[in-house]
């Protein structure tokens, strides 16, 4: 016989949770919580999954969310355990992922007297939520009533913004009252705004007078809606479109290596490839480079399109435009003239004379990171989805051509912190098979990604493990420090390997520290097997920073 929670708020929030669609609940194991965790893992129209990390628990369910493309909820008990969501939250506010956040707390009357478990739980991810609600106690004149049109607001609010939403849920004790039979809830009216959208006609304007049409494509998922569109333009060479490797889209004519071509530009070249109408779409970019060259370019006009995000990334931003980028475009097709531009064929030739550099340095190389990357993109299955971690890793993934996978990174603050625990949600309810590339400190401070009982046996990590947070020996500054402090305090330099923890956490475990076994077992690494597995690629010694440097250097 099922067994329900008797606190009313809780089967008002599991009804509106059904009527919405929402199926995916990531729960964290506590006392204040258990009612939520019985409820929910009663109902059968729920896909309820114990991660005991908050931490690593946000994440996940961020992953499945992308995944998914729709709100994943998570709960955890009181206290500290709520805070230990922050970095998922902050990752899902700047990346538009949408988290229904569901925090038990002590009845409001026990916070500040130093009850055991109990912070100042309402409104705690205020900075970093799009909304933020808080339950009345069931005992409460008109509880019912209220939390049914907090909650409703709370879920509408998730899809409508596509980001994390905080409802905070008092609960008095007893906590684990139990009923049988559930009581009968009213269905819901959904009232989920939808943005229309008409394009004014001085933007038609500004395009026809445009001569140096510039798109940069920043973090997007792949969209094959927006590939086309942007197809459209570059076809007949009327638009230049940048993108970066988690930007999506494969076209020859989109110009996708934004580093190789730009990494030496001087003030004269901000000028020669300056455009004089630049339309950003999707969020973050990785390019430090590119930002600077068009913080220095000023465009005369700026558009940016993004349902929910207007940054004045580039200091130059003169349109708004609040829409999804799919939408526009639409729009702006029926009205333009796809004309050729020589704006084109400038970058063009850059490209050319840059990419064939990029060859021949190919040529020279031994074996270090920038080896492992090369050799990467050339044997991965197109099948794969593929996540990056932060730091050196996506720099790295900039610089090769990874065939028609679908990328991702944590762009949204960019931390280190969660990109395996991303991963493997995303894996979790993806059907086809995920493999993340990570570098070595990523992975070992993410260690509780890889506690899940539910990883799939098709899901596949690379760890290119450089003994130290190697990005401190690539960017600029690190290197003045005192040697001694760099490799301590800064690169944090260490001995570790990966081997024991693949074995705890049931993954096959395989490491290579030459580029003849890299070779070897590249292949054979994919193939399917009853176990997950990690590829160990160990480069300790080989100076990856200097290879990297000299690469940038070679193609100037």
């Amino acid at each position: 016989m099922k067994k329900y929670s008797s606190k009313r708020s809780i089967q008002i929030l599991a009804h509106l949770l059904q009527q919405y669609g929402i199926a995916d609940v990531v729960i964290s194991p506590g006392s204040r919580n258990a009612p939520l965790a019985i409820h929910f893992s009663e109902i059968d129209s729920f896909n309820c999954y114990s991660i005991v990390d908050e931490r690593s628990a946000a994440f996940v369910a961020m992953g499945m969310a992308k995944s998914e493309k729709k709100p994943v909820a998570i709960t955890c008990t009181s206290g500290s355990a709520v805070v230990n969501y922050y970095p998922a939250v902050t990752e899902a506010f700047y990346q538009n992922v949408p988290l229904l956040i569901l925090t038990a707390d002590r009845p409001t009357d026990f916070v500040d007297i130093f009850d055991g478990q109990t912070i100042r739980q309402k409104d705690v991810f205020h900075q970093h939520s799009y909304g933020d609600f808080q339950l009345l106690e069931d005992s409460k004149e008109n509880a019912e009533d209220i939390n049914f049109d907090i909650i409703k607001k709370a879920i509408e609010l998730c899809f409508e913004k596509q980001g994390p939403v905080h409802i905070n849920i008092p609960l008095e004790e007893p906590l684990y009252e139990l009923v049988s039979e559930l009581p009968t809830f009213p269905t819901v009216e959904k009232t989920i705004k939808h943005k229309e959208y008409e394009i004014p006609s001085h933007l038609i304007a500004e395009w026809h007078t445009s001569q140096r049409i510039m798109l940069l494509v920043g973090t997007k998922d792949y969209s094959p809606e927006l590939e086309n569109q942007l197809t459209q333009l570059v076809k007949n060479h009327s638009v230049v479109v940048l993108s970066e490797a988690n930007s999506n889209l494969h076209h020859e004519k989109f110009f996708r290596h934004i580093d190789r071509y730009i990494f030496n530009f001087t003030e004269e070249d901000y000028k020669t490839y300056a455009p004089d109408l630049l339309i950003t779409v999707g969020q973050n970019v990785v390019s430090k480079k590119v930002k600077q060259f068009l913080r220095n370019a000023r465009p005369k006009q700026h558009w940016h399109l993004d349902e929910v995000w207007q940054p004045d990334t580039y200091f130059s931003l003169t349109e708004k435009i609040e829409v999804r980028p799919e939408l526009f475009f639409s729009k702006l097709l029926k009205f333009i003239n796809l004309e050729p531009r020589p704006y084109f064929n400038l970058w063009d030739v850059l490209r050319d004379k840059k990419d064939a550099k990029h060859e021949q340095f190919l040529n020279t190389l031994d074996f270090s990171d920038f080896y492992f990357f090369n050799k990467a993109a050339q044997t991965i299955p197109d099948t794969y989805n593929i996540h990056f971690s932060n730091s050196s890793a996506i720099r790295y993934a900039q610089l090769f051509d990874f065939g028609k996978s679908k990328m991702y990174c944590n762009r949204g603050t960019s931390g280190i912190d969660g990109s395996t625990s991303t991963a493997m949600g995303f894996a979790i309810k993806n059907e086809k098979p995920t493999l993340l590339i990570t570098g070595d400190l990523s992975f070992f401070y993410d260690i509780n990604g890889l506690w899940n009982q539910y990883i799939p046996p098709f899901v596949r990590i690379m760890i290119f493990n450089n003994g130290e947070g190697n990005i401190f020996k690539i960017i600029p500054g690190p290197g003045n420090a005192n040697p001694n402090t760099l490799d301590e305090f800064i690169a944090t330099k260490h001995r570790k390997n990966a081997e024991y923890l693949a074995k705890h956490f049931g993954f096959s475990y395989i490491r290579v520290e030459d580029e003849l076994t890299l070779d070897r077992v590249l292949e054979n690494f994919f193939k399917p097997d009853a176990q997950p597995k990690i590829l160990e690629v160990n480069t300790y010694g080989k100076n990856s920073g200097d290879v990297l440097k000299a690469y940038f250097e070679f193609m100037k």
